[in-house]
């Protein structure tokens, strides 16, 4: 196997972890700095530990969030900068627009927008307010939208007018309990009727409001994420989180005080908030927040122009990169740049190497899930690499492969290269505290006081885990999870379709792509037409990141004796793999193509 090794010139500063056992042994949660201490004994909140005590202290006036706006086409001509100090005070204020609507501590507060100003200020003036936050990605069509406000049940939603509109609008009257939508419009634009404006909001509103008296128990963050079968999980997290966010900022990011950090995930995702928002605020770092799409230029100015030091994106993005070619990469220079992080799905050991070739520096792969709420498991600057491995446990993690016993108990396998499934210790602070009314769905993921994370993984003699698979079929693409039962949802409501099955197929770009197997009902009959008739109901109704991008018509799909499709067979079937026991089959289905 090939390692990439490293020396202690790799690194163009002292990494903050450079002793991995002797660090693992003397950790101990409770050693944390108390990133809350200034708000009083057994207070603890997101905001205060990442924007008050910095606006208030001597990074005061350190930019905050460096801001490129999506129209700036040279991805780094004056961008927007927003020192700490005025992040502050802006956050504040939307706490004291919460106040005026009376939304009270443990309201349920949704956003809805992309990477602008007003979003950051919306979530961390939610999170001083005390009130449980939950953004969501800002490209979901109608139907995602309404499921999770359905769950979550909000108080407030902030969105954009565009996105009102043309998504919020169709289904306004199924929100049942949104009291407020506040919009964000741009300068004298009106808003939509019934809803409120942002600014003219914030304009009105005091900067001096105090902080909610909240505690590290307390809950602050609502991240959905979709499972198999069923509708969404929302994942509960609590303020208590900073101590994970800080402590992986400091192990796994490698934050130093003068970094510029960019996170391209968005932050209506785990890890656009976790590490887009909240980590890189807790130890006072200027963030980049890119507003505009990707595109492979502009990120390589961005890189270049706006001195990123520490970059953390994913692995779809990384294969995009690749795509572009290594001659556009070459026209620019990153000399600030010094280390770089990917998460997301599994980072194969090219894409590890193509950085070493390209940008100069290795890219390191790590793990974790919306459940962990934060980084679990890294390849880490300081040491070596094993290209197209997890990485290892960090201090504070202890995690485990393990089997499942005749009896139903958990075997922890000692011995190396042996699969089995990926199961954590609980006990680190950003560990999910339950699923949103769904108690049940959350005891089932423990078993003998370990948590278990549902992918099959190995151990290596030297301690690093490999990704093996997800056990259960859950699909990955772009970094985003998708829930297969939500797609066929939709497809069903189809005039024409009797019944859909839907997988993650492979893709060199975005890991896997949205395939979905339909049977028509009587009177409909397979067409070029029909297929995009189908496909433009589900990219309406899902949006665009969530739709299927293939559709196969069917005769049949194969079912369980309980009437359950078998994902399973239908992925076996697709990609030529082994179909294995075929015992729970109603009979034997196999798929059909129909289509012309």
């Amino acid at each position: 196997m090939t390692v990439i090794h490293k020396a202690r010139a790799d690194s163009a500063i002292l990494p903050n972890f450079t002793d991995y056992d002797g660090t693992r042994a003397r950790f101990d949660w409770s050693d944390v700095p108390d990133l809350c201490d200034g708000m009083g004994a057994g207070l603890c909140n997101i905001a205060y530990a990442a924007v008050d005590r910095h606006a208030r202290g001597a990074r005061a006036n350190t930019t905050a969030l460096r801001f490129v706006a999506k129209g700036n086409t040279t991805a780094a001509t004056a961008p927007r900068d927003m020192t700490y100090a005025e992040l502050g005070r802006l956050t504040g204020r939307f706490t004291s627009v919460l106040r005026t609507l009376s939304v009270n501590k443990g309201d349920r507060i949704f956003t809805l927008m992309g990477r602008t100003p007003e979003l950051y200020i919306s979530v961390l003036g939610a999170l001083r307010n005390g009130n449980v936050v939950s953004p969501l990605f800002a490209a979901f069509g109608p139907e995602p939208i309404a499921t999770r406000i359905g769950i979550g049940e909000p108080a407030v939603l902030v969105t954009t007018r565009e996105i009102y509109e043309r998504r919020i609008a169709p289904i306004r009257s199924r929100l049942a309990s949104v009291q407020h939508i506040v919009v964000v419009v741009a300068e004298r634009d009106s808003v939509p009727a019934g809803t409120l404006n942002f600014w003219d909001l914030m304009a009105e509103a005091d900067e001096e409001a105090p902080i909610a008296r909240t505690t590290a128990e307390d809950e602050a963050l609502l991240h959905f994420t979709s499972g198999t079968t069923g509708t969404p999980k929302g994942a509960i997290h609590v303020h208590g989180a900073v101590a994970m966010h800080y402590v992986t900022g400091l192990y796994a990011l490698d934050l130093h005080p003068d970094d510029i950090f960019w996170c391209t995930a968005d932050p209506g995702w785990v890890t656009g908030m976790s590490y887009g928002v909240i980590a890189p605020l807790l130890h006072g770092v200027t963030s980049i927040v890119d507003e505009g799409d990707f595109d492979a230029e502009r990120w390589y100015r961005i890189l270049q122009s706006l001195n990123v030091s520490v970059w953390y994106t994913a692995p779809t993005a990384v294969r995009m990169l690749i795509k572009a070619g290594a001659d556009l990469a070459h026209e620019y220079r990153f000399p600030e740049l010094r280390f770089v992080a990917s998460v997301g799905e599994p980072l194969n050991s090219e894409a590890v190497w193509w950085g070493k070739r390209t940008l100069g520096l290795p890219i390191h792969d790590n793990w974790w899930q919306t459940e962990t709420g934060g980084i679990m498991i890294a390849n880490t600057p300081a040491f070596d690499i094993k290209p197209g491995s997890m990485g290892r446990p960090l201090p504070g993690v202890d995690a485990y492969v393990v089997k499942r016993s005749a009896d139903g108990h958990l075997l922890v396998i000692d011995e190396p290269d042996v699969e089995g499934e990926l199961a954590l210790k609980p006990g680190w602070p950003s560990m999910f505290r339950g699923y949103l009314h769904e108690p049940d769905r959350y005891r089932k993921c423990f078993r003998d006081d370990l948590y278990l994370t549902g992918d099959l993984v190995k151990r290596d003699s030297d301690g690093y885990f490999w990704f093996i698979a997800r056990v259960d079929d859950v699909i990955k693409s772009a970094g985003h999870l998708i829930g297969p039962f939500e797609v066929e949802n939709v497809l069903t409501e189809h005039p024409a379709v009797a019944e859909a099955g839907v997988i993650g197929k492979p893709d060199p770009i975005v890991g896997e792509v949205v395939k979905a197997f339909l049977t028509l009902k009587d009177g409909f009959t397979a067409s070029d037409d029909l297929r995009l008739d189908i496909l433009g109901h589900a990219r309406r109704r899902l949006g665009a990141t969530v739709a299927p991008k293939d559709i196969e018509f069917v005769a049949a799909l194969p079912h369980t004796r309980s009437g359950k499709i078998m994902r399973r067979l239908l992925k076996a079937r697709e990609l030529g793999l082994p179909e294995g026991d075929l015992s729970t089959v109603e009979v034997d289905d196999h798929v059909g193509e129909v289509s012309p």
